[in-house]
């Protein structure tokens, strides 16, 4: 019996690696196919030479229409103690040393998203149109940006995040499909509120 579990583990550890290394060998085709899908508004983002698209191990867009201003969709945006009461992604958020709870070109702050601790700091703040930050911890590092475009109705709100390092193997392997699901629901949820407040 013991000898049937070791070959089970030890298949399924070969399997895993198989995957992994079959993700990491496939890696860059699929994050320049997503970032052909969204062009041109991906493109618009301001990326650092660091976490280019292209260049990415792991890389989600996602981009909604919204029927209110672009200042108004900034205002909820920022307002960043508000996350957890709307958004699944966001936990135990702390914004260091702001007491007002919203987010501004100094902001650092901690949260917890995707089941992981991260440290997040302000690398983009320009109102109200372009807000980015960096997040770091071991094994994983990535940039989040976030575009507003005037529209004729409204505006578009646009987010797009780049990452690299060995836990973005783990999230293709086994929850590909998590973060692009969780934006599209936070910014149905800006939605919501930013057109809530335009009526």
């Amino acid at each position: 019996m013991k000898n049937r579990n070791k070959i089970n583990i030890t298949v399924l550890g070969k399997i895993f690696l198989l995957s992994i290394s079959a993700l990491s060998a496939t890696g860059c085709y699929s994050v320049k196919k997503s970032v052909e899908r969204s062009y041109p508004n991906s493109q618009e983002i301001f990326w650092p030479d660091d976490y280019q698209p292209e260049e990415s191990k792991f890389f989600v867009h996602n981009e909604i229409d919204i029927a209110a201003s672009a200042e108004t969709v900034w205002t909820v945006l920022i307002q960043a103690d508000e996350w957890e009461n709307y958004y699944e992604g966001a936990s135990n958020l702390n914004l260091i040393d702001n007491a007002e709870g919203r987010l501004s070109e100094n902001s650092v702050f901690t949260w917890k998203t995707m089941g992981l601790g991260f440290t997040s700091t302000i690398q983009e703040f320009d109102a109200p149109c372009r807000l980015s930050w960096e997040s770091n911890r071991k094994n994983i590092r990535g940039y989040h940006a976030w575009l507003i475009i005037p529209t004729e109705n409204g505006c578009k709100l646009i987010t797009s995040e780049s990452q690299h390092g060995f836990m973005t193997l783990l999230q293709k392997a086994f929850v590909p499909k998590k973060l692009e699901r969780l934006h599209d629901e936070w910014l149905a949820q800006i939605k919501l509120k930013s057109e809530n407040v335009d009526q």
